[in-house]
């Protein structure tokens, strides 16, 4: 026992000096940060990556494929890296783990924060966080939901639902329309209105806040008050140009997404599905108000485009915002890229804004 906590200690200490080293290197100025990463600033279609980010997709060029690894292995190591990357939550908001009753009998984990200024007009918002049904936890959107809660002054319901391999689709997506409904019955609670909740949620999680919207609407039960989709997956069939032009791109690849796929899908599983593919739905009227957000160096970015459109083109009120110097995941980068942190303070104020006009 003593050996053990020993080798924690040690551990903690070794990665918070890493942290702290690194947290020093990005704060070296941006022209030097390319010429450490490459010698020049990374380009595609026009759109130039903060060189913070380069940096980062710099050192992990030689790292393998998360293709080439047992899902389990590439789940603690994202835990670990984006343990790193990640910045503390905004002060003003208490934070507290709990579990809510899931759809098979299971309890889902959740983690709820209460801003000190709540403006209780203001809905709960539901929050799923990204990692492609595989992998990404609580932690993953600490510091993105303490900053919806604190600027955007309601209660956010972040949902640690089941992950692929072990738990297949559509376990993820009932988990997360599960806690939407929970969120319905129980908001009151945490001083926000009764009867009413948003979503939101960034890449995967922005797959499944689209999903719930459409479901609910399907269903005929009451509609997300608003859909906040940050660089969402919405569409697994259509080919859209970005797929290619940023196939190899920070942070997310073609080959990582399809790697995804494989782990979340049963076998043979029709991609066209409405629980997988939003974007497949023809008809998006009637839909809640959506913030769309996309990140300019992302395989996902016109899919995310395509969909705001199509939304404003069906009646849906949308505000959507492209970040074109940003990468995919970057919600999880508040701490060493400042692009990054504040598209995410924008993003919390877009959503006060957004609450406002309801």
């Amino acid at each position: 026992g003593a050996k053990l906590s020993c080798k924690g200690q040690f551990g903690s200490r070794a990665m918070s000096l890493q942290q702290t080293i690194t947290k020093l290197i990005f704060k070296l100025p941006g022209g030097l940060l390319v010429r450490m990463a490459g010698g020049k600033p990374l380009e595609i279609n026009g759109r130039v990556l903060e060189p913070q980010l380069q940096m980062v997709a710099w050192n992990g060029r030689n790292a393998p494929p998360l293709s080439s690894l047992p899902a389990d292995v590439v789940q603690a190591a994202t835990r670990e890296q984006l343990a790193m990357m990640a910045a503390a939550p905004e002060p003003g908001v208490i934070i507290e783990d709990s579990t809510i009753p899931g759809p098979d009998k299971n309890e889902i984990p959740v983690r709820i924060y209460l801003p000190d200024e709540q403006d209780t007009s203001n809905p709960m918002m539901v929050y799923y966080h990204m990692g492609g049904g595989v992998i990404g936890d609580l932690d993953t959107c600490n510091a993105f939901c303490s900053m919806i809660a604190t600027i955007a002054k309601c209660p956010v319901l972040s949902v640690d639902y089941r992950l692929a391999p072990p738990h297949k689709f559509p376990a993820g997506i009932d988990d997360a329309m599960a806690a939407y409904e929970w969120a319905l019955r129980n908001a009151s609670k945490y001083g926000a209105p009764a009867g009413v909740a948003a979503v939101g949620g960034d890449s995967m999680g922005g797959n499944f806040a689209a999903i719930v919207s459409q479901e609910m609407k399907r269903q005929d039960k009451p509609i997300p008050a608003l859909q906040l989709l940050i660089y969402p997956a919405v569409d697994l069939v259509e080919e859209f140009p970005s797929r290619t032009a940023f196939g190899e791109t920070f942070s997310l690849s073609t080959d990582t997404m399809n790697w995804f796929m494989d782990q979340y899908l049963p076998e043979g599983h029709d991609r066209s599905d409405p629980l997988l593919s939003p974007g497949q739905s023809g008809d998006l009227s009637g839909l809640p108000p959506a913030i769309v957000i996309t990140a300019g160096h992302d395989p996902l970015v016109d899919e995310g485009d395509d969909y705001a459109l199509r939304l404003r083109r069906d009646g849906v009120y949308v505000k959507h915002k492209r970040y074109d110097n940003l990468s995919h995941a970057f919600t999880a980068f508040t701490d060493f890229s400042p692009g990054s942190r504040r598209a995410c303070l924008q993003i919390a104020g877009m959503v006060r804004d957004m609450y406002g006009r309801l």
